[in-house]
């Protein structure tokens, strides 16, 4: 390892997000009783503009009134280029900030973002003496946020996880998909003729090398990983497929925009009874081996050495976090 240490952003259960539009106060209570590990009370995108500041009313009163049990519980504001934006912090974080876990800034194109934020959020706390202090969340989903998507990462002692945001990231690199987070036939390879001269067709995910890049700056800098949106919320195939694949390239979480995918996100982001038993082993193997003076051995016709530890180690803490829920 380097000698460099990174810190990690705090171990919140970060499986499913929720999102909830502000401006429907109707579905706050269900999602307060759903089993979702992230809610974000959204101002931004769900909100039509003429409702912006009644949505923000809502919120603040969601916050202060609502039993949201042990839920971590975010905001997502409107954008820094937008005239909403300060004042969903302020009268947000003065009136509720007690009650607020995170804060989710969108479209955050560069570090001078990210201290805009942490600045107003620095002078609020400081002036209601709030002790807990509030988490960022950030949105990867322009061509200049993954341009800098280091340099937002390590911006601030609050960021706690990049999302990827595939359907504004798709708008601002000009993507030929009307699409959200789902996969695209004219992303594919076409075999060279086979015996019988046909030719297979084999489809690709176009957004692999976004999240695998946002992922890296995730886990550089101590923070968590988390898949954005899938849109078609009655392809439930589909939606567990994309998870699956986030899951594979180290993401934490995904999504959810509508409850029948808080289940699945919860699944495939659970390590599963065979994954846990198989680290168990692990664990167990290398313990052995340890005793016998040997940093590797064979199991099941596999060599394990010490990076097999760390592995298996990972899937265990992650295992008895969602057993402490």
């Amino acid at each position: 390892m380097s000698f460099f240490s990174i810190e990690q952003a705090p171990a919140r259960l970060n499986r499913s997000e929720l999102a909830v539009p502000g401006s429907q106060p109707q579905m706050f209570e269900k999602a307060a009783r759903s089993d979702v590990d992230v809610i974000f009370l959204d101002l931004e995108d769900a909100v039509a503009p003429d409702e912006k500041e009644q949505a923000r009313k809502n919120i603040i009163q969601a916050l202060n009134e609502i039993d949201w049990g042990n839920k971590t519980m975010s905001i997502r504001i409107n954008g820094l280029d937008t005239h909403y934006m300060y004042r969903d912090v302020v009268d947000i974080v003065e009136q509720a900030g007690q009650h607020l876990d995170l804060i989710m800034i969108p479209k955050v194109g560069t570090a001078a973002d990210v201290y805009a934020i942490d600045m107003l959020v620095t002078q609020i706390e400081d002036a209601r003496g709030y002790r807990k202090r509030i988490g960022f969340e950030h949105i990867i989903e322009t061509a200049l946020g993954m341009q800098n998507v280091n340099e937002i990462a390590a911006a601030s002692k609050r960021n706690e996880s990049l999302h990827f945001g595939v359907a504004d990231y798709a708008a601002s690199t000009r993507a030929r998909t009307t699409i959200i987070g789902g996969v695209n036939p004219d992303y594919s390879v076409l075999t060279d003729p086979l015996a019988d001269s046909s030719r297979e067709v084999h489809w690709g995910d176009m957004w692999h090398y976004a999240l695998a890049r946002m992922v890296v700056a995730a886990r550089a800098n101590g923070l968590r990983p988390i898949d954005g949106p899938f849109g078609d919320f009655q392809d439930a195939d589909g939606y567990r497929a994309a998870a699956k694949r986030a899951a594979v390239l180290g993401c934490e979480g995904k999504w959810a925009i509508h409850p029948s995918q808080i289940a699945l996100a919860n699944e495939v982001m659970s390590p599963s009874d065979a994954e846990i038993i198989k680290a168990r082993r692990i664990l167990e193997a290398m313990t052995e081996a340890e005793a016998n003076g040997k940093g590797a051995v064979s199991l099941d016709g596999r060599l394990i050495d010490y990076a097999s530890i760390r592995q298996a180690e990972v899937m265990f803490e992650k295992a008895q976090q969602i057993s402490g829920i």
